[in-house]
């Protein structure tokens, strides 16, 4: 029994761990292909339409939710598509600090949904841990020289809209705990298509022009990035509180901080290892949390 409680603290938290790491270090091959002239939105297209090809047999095999479930099941596909396509454009066409500090209002709206919602309310050692992990976070990536971080143009308001559609996404994935996670990880791939191939009809976007290796290694970050990325984060945030993966989720600026560190030339401030250090700090406080309380 004790060995059972330890692995439903431990596999939670390192499926967080594990997703938050990924998607700190997706951004270098998503920049290699937008060097081979694959931009956001087809790579979004190409790689998820590849995760598809695993969905689209899970969501016949498991038809049952779509009947129990489709209004919110619908909400979630709509919510996740619209998190990954919003946030990759903001990435692209805006300032990357300015959209990483709007995007990351996301503890925000986990905390605030989660407790309207799913009744979730931290207590007093979790909001300090809430607070240390958003002051972490507003360290690393705070920067004087852009101004105030209000949503002030359109990729602005993509970037927050993209961190409101993530805790949505998080506080449906949690309440739907009776759905199985290969269905939400389908419904989750078949948003991101949907979002993506409306983006590229309303856009305008041509066909890209590039070799075939290109389109396959799209493909292959799908199968071998995003597979994981989205079955580890649903995973673990269907057996935690919403406020508490929310914090453990923010270890993606530490990744995203070291990747840069060791794949190019970009230089890693004392202040962002000083707010990288309170984020793991904080993810430790509510890794320890998640044990006391299944203990």
């Amino acid at each position: 029994m004790k060995s059972s409680k330890s692995t439903q603290t431990f596999l939670p938290v390192l499926s967080l761990l594990i997703t938050s790491t990924l998607w700190g270090v997706v951004w270098y091959p998503l920049r290699l292909l937008e060097q081979q002239g694959l931009d956001g939105l087809w790579t979004s297209l190409i790689s998820y339409s590849s995760a598809m090809l695993l969905g689209a047999f899970w969501l016949w095999q498991d038809r049952q939710p779509w009947r129990k479930h489709p209004g919110a099941l619908l909400l979630m596909m709509l919510a996740a598509g619209w998190c990954n396509v919003a946030f990759i454009v903001a990435v692209l066409d805006g300032t990357v600090v300015r959209v990483l500090l709007l995007f990351y209002l996301s503890p925000f709206w986990s905390l605030l949904l989660g407790w309207l919602v799913l009744g979730e309310r931290p207590h007093s050692t979790g909001w300090l841990v809430f607070v240390f992990a958003v002051a972490g976070a507003l360290i690393m990536l705070w920067d004087p020289s852009i101004g105030m971080p209000w949503p002030t143009s359109l990729s602005d308001w993509l970037a927050a809209s993209s961190g409101f559609a993530f805790s949505v996404n998080n506080v449906l994935v949690r309440r739907m705990g009776n759905v199985s996670l290969r269905t939400k990880g389908a419904v989750s791939w078949l948003g991101v298509v949907v979002v993506a191939a409306a983006g590229i009809v309303v856009m305008h976007q041509p066909l890209p022009q590039v070799a075939s290796s290109v389109i396959g290694a799209a493909m292959v970050l799908g199968w071998l990035g995003f597979v994981i990325m989205t079955l580890t984060v649903i995973y673990g945030v269907t057996h935690m509180p919403v406020h508490r993966s929310a914090i453990i989720l923010l270890f993606e600026l530490v990744a995203g901080a070291v990747s840069s560190l060791w794949l190019t030339e970009e230089v890693v401030l004392p202040r962002e290892w000083l707010g990288g250090a309170l984020i793991l700090l904080s993810a430790w406080f509510a890794a320890s949390a998640q044990k006391a309380e299944m203990a």
